[in-house]
């Protein structure tokens, strides 16, 4: 039980209420000064995920779900994505920290074009990186593959513009090299080096070349894949980004904290959720069978991936540029049936009082996973193809962490609800009785029959 009595907090409320709030809605009085009794205990939130707590002061992205704005240091994602490149928005998130936010941060033609050969000139991985990847299984999860590649020795980063401005070229230089090395270590086939003359989705497209390197990729389809970088290249304080910027707050290398951020994308909730979105509408089978389906979810029968956000209660702005790409894939490589499906379950939705009210739009997962598939990539990679671009925003929010003076090592408090005390048994004493019967008990780990022949043998015999 909480030691917090309502006495307490009443006691404390008009303090509570005299703290400064800031223009962003936050207050940044410290709520540990709330004490009470002179035991040193203050008055905590208890806020399940950090829903409403804000642990940094940022100025790479700002997101208002109510009206489905997304901005990326300002700029409307929806014109970036029609007008810009992905270099060019790796260099406005990642060349500025937080000490720029009020500058144009869009670079000129002669930056970009030194920003473009810069990162061009880092994307070469070393030859022993590369047998590391070989090295693996070839029916390792490439998710997992990537989390190990990236995990090289950082190097002093913090009292060292010149050494910390050079993993900003490092990183998404070298990241789709790897990426395209564990794709290929899962089709059985060897590296490919990159091209200095490409542009960055072109050379990550490279994988398809069969180290013919006359081979060049399909200019429209570079170009999906450079739009889709664009809109997966931030988004706040998302889990990914969150473990970055707590990764970091300890002083470790960039690499051990984009590691880490690429570690938690791999989760099904977050990077891999649009995989549940192709299940669902697998599942779904013909546009006959949406009626039905739509009543299973009304019903809590059936579960609607896709659809709904945790930030977006409007159309998510990202979704609806996706939406518009799906078309221009499939008149090249094809049309998937189930993007007749989508289509007719988001028309479907969108005019069900059911889901409107609720406030359930498509967001960026329901047409991503119809793009990647229909590009021929298996959905084990699609957290990949999320992490490439999500480098952008990690090595953005890093920096900024580096730069901010209010940085301090995350440690954040907890709500103790175990017992309060207990005295200490000896082993001797102990008993079922006392520990209770119906303690956790260790699973029983199967055996395999492969285990079980070797114990059948006996050792230290020797036959003649």
């Amino acid at each position: 039980m909480s030691r917090i009595s309502w006495a307490m907090i009443l006691e404390s409320t008009p303090r509570l209420f005299a703290a400064r709030i800031s223009s962003g809605g936050t207050s940044k009085d410290d709520p540990m000064r709330l004490q009470q009794g002179g035991d040193g205990f203050g008055l905590r939130t208890y806020d399940p995920g950090y829903l409403n707590t804000a642990p940094v002061r940022s100025a790479v992205s700002y997101i208002d779900g109510d009206r489905g704005i997304l901005r990326y240091r300002g700029y409307p994602i929806e014109e970036l994505a029609e007008k810009s490149t992905f270099l060019e928005v790796a260099y406005l998130l990642s060349m500025f920290g937080f000490r720029n936010r009020c500058m144009v941060l869009l670079p000129t033609k002669p930056q970009l074009a030194d920003w473009e050969y810069t990162i061009a000139q880092h994307s070469a991985v070393p030859e022993g990186v590369l047998n590391v990847i070989g090295a693996l299984p070839h029916d390792a999860h490439p998710m997992g593959m990537s989390v190990g590649a990236i995990s090289l020795r950082g190097q002093d980063l913090h009292t060292s513009k010149a050494v910390r401005d050079k993993q900003i070229v490092r990183v998404p230089g070298k990241v789709p090299t790897l990426a395209a090395s564990a794709y290929l270590r899962m089709a059985g086939r060897p590296p490919v080096m990159p091209l200095n003359n490409l542009s960055y989705a072109e050379n990550f497209l490279m994988l398809d070349s069969m180290n013919d390197r006359t081979y060049r990729p399909n200019p429209r389809l570079a170009k999906v894949l450079d739009i889709l970088f664009i809109l997966h290249a931030e988004h706040e304080m998302n889990c990914s980004t969150a473990a970055v910027r707590h990764l970091a707050s300890s002083g470790v290398d960039v690499y051990t904290a984009i590691a880490g951020g690429t570690g938690a994308l791999y989760g099904p909730l977050h990077g891999g959720a649009n995989e549940a979105v192709l299940k669902m509408l697998s599942e779904i089978a013909t546009v006959d069978n949406i009626p039905e389906f739509l009543e299973g979810v009304k019903n809590r029968k059936r579960k609607m991936s896709g659809f709904g956000h945790r930030v977006y209660k409007n159309y998510d702005p990202r979704a609806k540029v996706i939406r518009g790409l799906a078309d221009e894939v499939c008149s090249i490589v094809g049309r998937d049936p189930l993007i007749k499906v989508a289509v007719a379950l988001e028309k479907a939705a969108l005019s069900d009082e059911y889901f409107v009210k609720r406030k359930l739009y498509p967001n960026v997962d329901f047409y991503s996973g119809l793009i990647y598939r229909a590009l021929g990539f298996p959905t084990e990679f699609f957290p990949v193809l999320f992490a490439i671009p999500r480098m952008a925003g990690y090595l953005a929010h890093w920096k900024e962490s580096l730069e901010d003076p209010d940085t301090k090592i995350m440690r954040p408090q907890q709500w103790y609800i175990g017992e309060w005390y207990r005295t200490y048994t000896p082993i001797s004493e102990r008993s079922e009785v006392n520990t209770g019967s119906k303690a956790e008990k260790l699973g029983q780990v199967p055996i395999s029959n492969a285990s079980r022949r070797r114990l059948a043998g006996v050792a230290g015999q020797h036959h003649t």
